[in-house]
């Protein structure tokens, strides 16, 4: 079993946890039996665990979000797609392996699948660039777009990524106007899209794959237009503000919900996705399932109106 990471504010559960388990090897090395005690200390874990979560800070969500074992876009695929195949390249100048897309299967209904890939340790972390797409990456997502139209089937989008890479040369090769350019033409894509923001939602790294028909958010994920270190750096001139910006911020999927910025927050398993990713992927296969039965009889002029008038009306504002 693989080692378990923890975040400063699981710590009382890691401990619980902890005696848990050397209650548990103690009792079968010395042959005592030990299961009341263990079971009345599992209670307590449960108790801990929803007492701990229930009452969880934005920035610790946005923590949560980032936690090295939560599940990723490729680990979604792999749980529920079947015959997933691989696209690669933008046609113009490189394969960005921080984008990831082809066609799959889920319940016998084709779809094509795009998301942003992070990876686990240093090398892959690299060769994914942290999850950071170049501009190369957003033409990728557009082509597959393009190529879900062509052959007329539907779009599910897996958001996980800090941003759009900053760098000189992702500057240089036009990063704004392929996001905007993203933007743009998912707005005319006629068949339909479902997101799901599965960890990070941040900036126009996010918003170049986001446009879709149905938005959902699972609960422990963050959406913003920008990062609480970015924000806190720039309002205060210093990072350590982040867990400030991130309540300023409401980055949250309860906060995006009440402010209509998405349809539905996807509930996860007790301690996040990364505690159990099989329950956390059966619950966002059922609810993409669902949406992609709502929207795939619509007509097509009707799917693009409504896609439209769902992105005019966002915002609101007081005057003083």
């Amino acid at each position: 079993m693989a080692e378990r990471s923890y975040l400063d504010f699981e710590r009382p559960l890691m401990e619980l946890e902890k005696k848990i388990s050397d209650m548990k090897d103690f009792s079968i090395g010395e042959s005592i039996e030990l299961d009341g005690e263990i079971v009345s200390l599992e209670k307590k874990l449960r108790r801990l665990r929803e007492e701990i979560y229930s009452g969880l800070t934005r920035w610790q969500i946005v923590q949560l979000a980032r936690h090295p074992k939560r599940p990723y876009t490729l680990d979604y695929v792999r749980l529920i797609a079947t015959d997933f195949v691989e696209l690669h390249g933008d046609r113009n100048f490189a394969d960005d392996r921080a984008m990831v897309g082809g066609f799959a299967t889920i319940d016998d209904v084709p779809v094509m699948i795009i998301g942003q890939q992070k990876g686990r340790d240093t090398k892959q972390k690299l060769a994914r660039n942290f999850g950071m797409a170049h501009p190369e990456g957003y033409r990728k997502a557009l082509r597959l777009f393009r190529l879900a139209e062509k052959f007329d089937v539907p779009i599910l989008v897996l958001i996980d990524t800090p941003g759009a890479f900053p760098g000189i040369g992702a500057e240089e090769r036009g990063q704004a106007e392929a996001i905007a350019m993203n933007i743009r033409d998912m707005s005319r894509i006629k068949v339909p899209i479902v997101i799901v923001i599965i960890g990070e939602g941040a900036s126009g790294g996010a918003l170049g794959i986001g446009v879709g028909d149905r938005v959902m958010m699972l609960e422990y994920a963050w959406y913003s237009v920008i990062s609480p270190e970015a924000c806190a750096a720039i309002l205060w001139r210093d990072a350590a503000h982040a867990a400030e910006a991130a309540e300023a911020l409401r980055p949250t999927s309860k906060d995006l919900v009440e402010l209509k910025l998405i349809d539905k927050v996807i509930p996860e398993p007790a301690g996040g996705a990364h505690t159990d990713p099989e329950e956390a992927a059966r619950l966002v296969k059922a609810e993409v399932v669902k949406a992609i039965h709502e929207l795939k009889d619509i007509p097509v002029d009707q799917l693009l109106s409504e896609r439209m008038a769902k992105y005019r009306v966002m915002g609101e504002f007081e005057e003083r």
